[in-house]
């Protein structure tokens, strides 16, 4: 199914033996547009703390409650290694959170793991940061791939010929925690109106600009699918969407 990651913000995690806090953020890679981590502020319980929890350990979702439940203990979180949010998450402390509650890490499949048969968009590599002598070693273990929703949210759309607005939202699929559209607000060029944007339709991403470059133009955003908050993204609305843009269309059931 897929979700407002701002609706989604602000859920409950629940563990076995009591509340763990508040999601206030998701890790996503920039490559696959894969959720790799959920940031859980874990308010009054431990103060100032945030902690990294991977989807893939969220169990039953109540929408009732806004809450998930977690298949964890508060002691086996609290004792988890410290990670500044803040600050960008490296492959090496990912490694440290994979290997201390004894998970498989993402990276290892080396397979593309979501997304309903679609491949990975195409994206033009982030630069690698050089760190000392030995740059390539380093490089492979510290460099993050992740970008955070939050600081993404409010980045500038570019088409082929001009502005087209700015990022408001991200719908996730809760099944895989791939990163289906953005949600776009069009502001002064089409006022009132919202459109939805795939990662198949961006061309590159400006991390340092907060621009989302696509690779179409003004017109065919503005003639795409009808987007409102309240419609239903379901799977005949994906396949108009994507064959409109003569892009790869969900697999079928």
């Amino acid at each position: 199914m897929l979700r407002n990651a701002s609706k989604i913000d602000g859920y409950t995690i629940v563990a076995s033996d009591g509340s763990l806090g508040s999601v206030s953020d998701f890790l996503f890679d920039d490559v696959s547009w894969l959720v790799r981590w959920l940031v859980v502020d874990t308010g009054h319980w431990l103060p100032g703390r945030k902690v990294l929890l991977p989807p893939s350990v969220l169990g039953h979702i109540d929408q009732q409650l806004h809450q998930f439940s977690v298949r964890l203990t508060r002691q086996l979180v609290k004792d988890s290694p410290d990670i500044d949010t803040d600050k960008s998450v490296s492959r090496q402390m990912e490694a440290h959170m994979y290997d201390y509650y004894g998970w498989s890490p993402y990276w290892g499949a080396g397979l593309y793991m979501g997304g309903y048969g679609y491949p990975p968009p195409v994206m033009e590599p982030s630069p690698p940061t050089a760190y000392g002598p030995d740059q390539e070693e380093i490089t492979e273990d510290r460099h993050s791939r992740l970008r955070s929703v939050n600081a993404v949210t409010g980045y500038h759309l570019h088409a082929r010929d001009g502005k087209i607005g700015h990022v408001e939202d991200f719908l996730v699929e809760d099944a895989d925690w791939s990163i289906r559209y953005l949600v776009v607000d069009t502001e002064n060029w089409w006022p009132g109106k919202l459109v939805l944007i795939s990662p198949y339709q961006t061309q590159s991403i400006d991390w340092a600009a907060d621009l989302v470059n696509l690779r179409v133009d003004r017109q065919m955003v503005k003639d795409s699918p009808l987007y409102e908050p309240s419609t239903v993204v379901d799977r005949p609305y994906e396949s108009r969407f994507h064959a409109y843009y003569g892009g790869t269309s969900p697999a079928p059931d």
